[in-house]
């Protein structure tokens, strides 16, 4: 595909990246909801809820959010989950921990809660575990989980967690088994598709950043990018920058909706 699109429309760099740098993130309606919610969890020690589906700008919102806890008060502790077993999930926890030793459940239960207490007790520091893909663990995990977050006979909330996943964590959650992790729950979040509007502010945002002072989507551009990516940003993006392509090699400055319906044919 045609990368000289960025020269055609006078962009300085790539247009809807994945890699987006914090400050160049657009705070939605939805994240500017998610920072409460993540900073009342955090308060409280306790557990919160950010669902949507894929592509729709979790882990995004938790790069923005998190970036705004300050980095001598906070440590954080990001983990993308796996299908594995609790033996699995511990091991991934103790190498973000920086500990390098293994053994049985009970060995590295105690030393993942040994690591916490220093980093509470002695470096006078708050720590907060992000378990992104969430909706991937097994009941097994959500029925465990919890009790790394218990300490001093559970009298002190040093360990909140922030579960992120698609919406079948939710049901994964009402299990029987699951119910002494979904208790601490005291937060919920869902990242629901963008309205047209907000699909529209998204776009000139972005444009923006790559040195585009106008708008070069038409009307029904916009139209068709909200639709064809049902309000998700993730294919939003695909939809958007693969319309400019298409305007580019057709030598049309404004992109229209068969821009859009062209770049839809490359897309899932």
């Amino acid at each position: 595909m045609n990368v000289n699109y960025r020269t055609f429309f006078g962009m300085n760099r790539e247009a809807f990246p994945l890699d987006l740098s914090l400050k160049d993130i657009l705070e939605t309606q939805d994240i500017a909801g998610i920072r409460g919610r993540f900073d009342y969890t955090v308060r409280l020690g306790a557990v919160g809820l950010l669902t949507g589906e894929v592509g729709s700008g979790k882990s995004t919102a938790l790069r923005y959010v998190m970036s705004k806890l300050h980095p001598s008060e906070y440590r954080t502790i990001w983990i993308t989950a796996c299908s594995g077993s609790i033996l699995e999930f511990y091991r991934i926890l103790l190498a973000e921990l920086n500990i390098d030793k293994a053994g049985s459940k009970a060995v590295m239960v105690r030393l993942i809660k040994k690591a916490i207490r220093e980093i509470v007790l002695e470096k006078k520091m708050k720590i907060v575990l992000i378990v992104d893909e969430a909706g991937l663990l097994r009941l097994e995990v959500l029925a465990e989980l919890h009790t790394i977050t218990q300490f001093e006979a559970d009298s002190k909330p040093w360990l909140p967690i922030i579960l992120a996943g698609r919406t079948n964590l939710i049901d994964n959650l009402m299990y029987q088994t699951s119910l002494p992790l979904a208790s601490r729950i005291v937060a919920r979040s869902h990242m629901e598709p963008v309205s047209r509007q907000e699909m529209e502010q998204y776009l000139v945002h972005h444009l923006a950043l790559t040195g585009v002072k106008s708008t070069v989507f038409e009307d029904a551009a916009i139209t068709a990018i909200h639709q064809g990516s049902g309000g998700i940003f993730r294919k939003a993006n695909h939809l958007a920058r693969g319309a400019l392509i298409a305007a580019a090699d057709s030598q049309s400055t404004i992109v229209s909706a068969d821009h859009v319906r062209l770049a839809a044919t490359e897309v899932f």
